[in-house]
């Protein structure tokens, strides 16, 4: 397969309400779509999961479009009729880290390579599941009675599991109150993004008394040793995402017992090819793991519900509808079913078509990357 056409598009779309989580505010995705063509005529699309600043992650926008037009493209490049989405991550080694950079090119590459093919993401990857059940992510509210509003709409909705996203001083009376309000069935789990140090643990532990399927990154990405403190005192389990970017990582923090779950997205980790390395060492493990998400637009959703469908995946993820984000997304639009399930597309590579009006008209500029 060889790559004749290539482009990147820079989208800024409204998200339906502020997202804030513990180290920011979103009022919109910005993020970049890129565009493959192949010799064949086929399309591949993919969406980047970085963010406008390197906040989650040191990796941002900006930096992503460097490093794949003056480092990335040009090894791509340079593989000519050669280039598969497996040789993607080898082409690449020699770029320390950049996997959400990595995760752009792999996953638009193997969205063409499936289409030609005539394969799903689903099948290539494994899936055994034909809906995956949906979770959702709550962010961080001004108002304590605005928190339980949005919780009870979602809810309502039919999500299956509900996320808190929580920060010191908005942790423990958020986390009593959705529980007393919605019960002990309700599958509740919290979200530190990194906001906490060793010096928090016996805070963490009153976290306890509510019952939750996981903690998710309570304490900074480089702090295996911490985690694995605090999991030894923490009843409620621990689960890692931002250190997790490969399966020597996951290999590493379960053997440290740093963590008894895995959040899982393929953004952070360099594409779905290292995703799924990532569940299989967790499964060889007996950890159980999850898909996690970056305010995906239906471009990123449709190959995680892909993900999401293999089966060490047994946690509800973020893989939430189109209507949780945006009034208009860039594909058709995925929808909870009535057991608050969303349906893994079946058809050729991501399985999803862009509407390409919706994405003209949210797209600032159009940047075409060197051929030959």
């Amino acid at each position: 397969m060889k790559i004749v056409a290539a482009e990147l598009r820079w989208v800024q779309i409204p998200l339906v309400a502020p997202f804030r989580t513990s180290f920011g505010t979103c009022d919109d995705r910005d993020t970049i779509v890129l565009r493959v063509v192949t010799d064949g005529g086929i399309e591949g699309w993919s969406e980047c999961g970085a963010e406008i600043d390197p906040l989650y992650s040191e990796e941002w926008l900006a930096g992503v479009e460097l490093v794949i037009r003056d480092h990335l493209w040009p090894r791509i490049s340079a593989l000519g009729d050669g280039l598969t989405a497996v040789a993607v991550k080898p082409a690449l080694e020699p770029v320390k880290r950049h996997f959400m950079a990595k995760h752009l090119l792999e996953t638009a590459i193997l969205d063409a390579e499936l289409k030609g093919a005539g394969m799903s993401f689903g099948s290539y990857l494994g899936s055994v599941k034909e809906r995956v059940p949906a979770g959702v992510s709550v962010g961080i509210m001004d108002t304590l009675p605005e928190l339980l509003e949005a919780v009870a709409g979602y809810v309502e909705a039919g999500y299956v599991r509900i996320k808190l996203k929580i920060e010191p001083g908005w942790d423990l009376e958020p986390v009593r109150l959705v529980r007393q309000e919605f019960g002990d069935d309700l599958l509740l789990q919290v979200d530190a993004n990194t906001a906490y140090t060793l010096l928090d643990v016996q805070h963490l532990t009153r976290l306890d008394e509510f019952g939750l399927l996981l903690i998710e990154q309570p304490l900074r990405e480089d702090d295996l040793r911490g985690h694995a403190e605090l999991a030894r005192v923490m009843r409620t389990p621990v689960c890692l995402d931002e250190s997790i970017t490969s399966a020597r990582d996951a290999a590493t923090a379960i053997a440290q017992r740093a963590c008894s779950v895995i959040n899982i997205k393929p953004a952070r980790v360099g594409g779905y090819l290292e995703a799924r390395r990532i569940h299989d060492v967790a499964a060889a493990n007996g950890i159980p793991v999850w898909c996690g998400g970056m305010l995906e637009t239906g471009i990123g959703r449709a190959p995680n519900l892909a993900l999401a469908a293999l089966p060490g995946f047994v946690l509800p993820g973020d893989t939430s509808a189109s209507s949780r984000y945006y009034s208009q997304d860039l594909t058709k639009p995925f929808e909870l079913d009535a057991d608050g399930c969303i349906a893994v597309p079946t058809g050729p590579g991501i399985g999803v078509d862009i509407l390409p009006d919706v994405l003209a008209a949210v797209t600032d500029r159009v940047d075409s990357l060197p051929i030959g």
